[in-house]
């Protein structure tokens, strides 16, 4: 995950520029470079792409758009290096391209809102599942970025592992502090905290009771960050599989990151 670029996908709406802001910010943390890219679904469709006497053509406005949000990710952080594509494809497929080399995509939900089962796109479900690097959903609101802790769920899986690493490391180059909020295996009663209290450094650790999705939305409420990780054995990580996992991507209040079974089997 270390030494990869910051991938933003982006689409001309206002609604993804806290997305800029926020991956031109870890791209700075990290001190590696931001790549803007922006899906032109228009090469899908057999409609006319170049100039014409009363438009400048969708291939234009995709350039635009293209270099207005370099333009704005170089005010965001103006010591990061910053290129920007126009990419041909939905976007989707696109930014799944992408996470093949990323260390990181974010993405920005669409609309402003309480709950988001109403903004996150179809391309942010099929990248939360599917991706080959971690993925940060971003809301759109400027509260979301207020938050002053880093919250991990983590239910000793796997993927929760790599989660809890991510969440970590993003406290640490971030100078958060870190919360990590478990949920024991519904199958007995295993000390979660205590396997993981030798990683955790000065973390506050938590086990929680009662409905997962309750508990982890309550702790997530002045969070600067939400970790899961998908397709565990339950509790936070059965990303997009259950309805705890769904509740996160949906309605937390603050920017997510998922961790996705691709990132932690494949390249990236």
């Amino acid at each position: 995950m270390r030494g990869k670029n910051v991938v933003v996908g982006i689409d001309g709406r206002p609604d993804c520029e806290n997305a800029i802001r926020w991956g031109a910010a870890e791209a700075a943390a990290r001190g590696v470079e931001l790549r803007l890219v922006h899906a032109f679904v228009w090469a899908e469709f057999h409609v006319p792409l170049g100039p014409t006497d009363l438009a400048p053509g969708l291939r234009a406005q995709a350039e635009q758009i293209v270099a207005a949000a370099v333009e704005l990710a170089r005010k965001f952080e103006p010591g990061v290096p910053v290129t920007g594509s126009s990419v041909d494809g939905f976007p989707a497929a696109v930014l799944l391209a992408e996470s093949m080399t990323a260390g990181l995509i974010v993405i920005g939900s669409r609309v402003t809102g309480r709950f988001l089962g109403m903004v996150v796109s179809s391309a942010g479900v099929e990248l939360s599942a599917h991706a080959h690097c971690p993925v940060v959903v971003v809301r759109p609101t400027d509260d979301s970025l207020a938050g002053s802790s880093v919250v991990i769920g983590y239910d000793g899986s796997t993927a929760a592992r790599t989660a809890l690493e991510f969440g970590l490391e993003y406290a640490h180059r971030h100078e958060l502090p870190a919360r990590i909020v478990a949920v024991a295996n519904r199958n007995g009663n295993h000390d979660l905290l205590a396997e993981i209290r030798p990683d955790a450094g000065d973390a506050e650790l938590v086990q929680v009771t009662g409905h997962e999705s309750e508990r982890l939305l309550e702790y997530a409420a002045d969070a600067n960050l939400l970790v899961v990780g998908s397709r565990g054995r339950g509790g936070f990580t059965g990303l997009l599989r259950g309805s705890v996992s769904q509740t996160m991507l949906h309605q937390a209040p603050c920017p997510v990151a998922v961790i996705p079974p691709a990132a932690i089997e494949g390249p990236g």
